[in-house]
């Protein structure tokens, strides 16, 4: 007899755990509460800029194995583009200095070997002094564990360990820089190479899990929000809709991946964490230029990174919640003046769209990351998902599936009956 599961939000971690089961058989329903699947990893049409635009802009590195697995298993890996070698150019908006580091295509990090290929004014010393956060515990700083100055710091620490932790680097879970660390800059080349969703990250990452899923038989109800759960001898006996009431069979799961604060209140007692730092992204209907890279590092400026679309340029800023309050179009007109510099074009400004997001992820501080909860609850058929769980990497699209997989092979290693 097939087995249910029942998957609790249509977010990437909900899908990536719904796909990993639809694929071994079991019957699969997904509940969202929203009207559209993706959460915060999701495309749709802007009338201000009348493009179709991201509600983050989000990279992915070649290393990101679970989040490049799930892509495969939906058949759009293809939709995930970028340049053949990991090579990121940078700018600073300060000097006018314009350097690409270049980490090459090896499985090694022999690119901290080759001066041509490192950030410029840098040594090999410079590098080695990051080899503490390789082993460092997630209950330290990154500021008392590397030095947080000096030009490697402003030129390449800083800006990726800010859009990894979207906290102030020094006050972050060292723990968890150590392990972006790893993934990225000590992996070599091959797992850095950076990825861009170009056709939009519902056309590469949530509409061809919906159709897969759905092609397999599973049910996708969107507006139906989970109110209670009943539980009966040590497991979830019933999902409670409000409109109605789904009975589990015995050999019948359940994944929760929803936020933090709907899970709490699904769950009482249930450990999460509670501060929350915001993101915004910025996006211009703008050609352009021709030769502009996919992503360009900026330093010294208000952007941090900016990504070229096809008639669109898009920004992020991390850590952004001094910019939350700021009125629009002074903000917009702020971001546009660093984009002219960075990417060196001129022009009034353009339509613009500007998404801010006030709760974007959790605060990776050593405080929060100790309130993560691992998948597994005080019900035996109930499992946790989202890239707020303990993943031991930030909140990342890789984190997501990475729980969204965990969750899935959770359920698969039940007992049977």
């Amino acid at each position: 007899m097939q087995k249910s599961v029942h998957i609790i939000g249509a977010g990437i971690s909900g899908l990536s755990a719904a796909v990993r089961l639809a694929n071994a058989n079991y019957q699969v329903h997904v509940h969202e509460a929203t009207q559209q699947a993706g959460g915060r990893c999701r495309s749709y049409f802007d009338a201000a800029t009348n493009l179709t635009i991201d509600n983050g802009n989000h990279l992915l590195l070649s290393g990101n194995r679970h989040a490049v697995a799930y892509a495969k298993s939906i058949g759009t890996e293809a939709g995930l583009v970028g340049p053949k070698r990991a090579q990121f150019p940078f700018v600073d908006l300060t000097t006018g200095q314009r350097w690409q580091l270049d980490l090459g295509d090896s499985r090694l990090p022999l690119w901290v070997f080759d001066q041509a290929r490192r950030v410029p004014d840098t040594g090999l010393l410079d590098y080695l002094a990051l080899t503490p956060l390789v082993w460092a515990g997630p209950d330290k700083l990154v500021g008392k564990t590397i030095p947080c100055d000096g030009t490697l710091y402003q030129r390449l620490v800083q800006p990726l360990l800010l859009a990894a932790l979207n906290v102030d680097p020094p006050e972050g879970s060292a723990g968890l820089a150590g392990a972006v660390v790893r993934e990225t800059l000590l992996a070599g080349g091959e797992a850095c190479r950076p990825l861009i969703a170009r056709d939009g990250l519902s056309a590469v990452l949530v509409e061809p899990a919906i159709k897969l899923l759905q092609d397999k038989g599973a049910s996708i109800r969107f507006g139906h929000e989970l109110r209670a759960f009943s539980m009966a001898e040590g497991r979830v006996g019933e999902l409670n809709f409000g409109d109605d009431v789904i009975g589990l069979a015995p050999g019948d799961a359940v994944v929760m991946a929803v936020p933090p604060r709907p899970a709490a209140s699904l769950l009482p007692g249930l450990k999460t964490p509670s501060k929350f730092r915001a993101i915004v992204n910025a996006h211009f209907r703008f050609d352009p230029p021709k030769d502009a890279p996919p992503i360009l590092g900026v330093v010294g400026g208000l952007v941090e990174w900016l990504f070229a679309f096809p008639q669109r340029l898009s920004v992020t800023i991390s850590n952004a919640d001094r910019l939350v309050d700021m009125p629009r179009e002074e903000l917009a007109q702020a971001i546009w003046s660093d984009i002219c510099k960075a990417a060196r074009v001129q022009g009034e400004l353009p339509p613009w769209q500007i998404v801010r997001e006030r709760r974007a992820t959790f605060e990776a501080t050593p405080e929060q990351n100790a309130l993560r909860p691992g998948p597994v609850t005080n019900w035996k058929n109930l499992f946790l998902a989202g890239d707020w769980t303990d993943t031991g990497l930030p909140a990342t699209i890789e984190g997501s599936v990475r729980s969204g997989d965990r969750a899935a092979d959770l359920v698969l290693a039940m007992p049977r009956g």
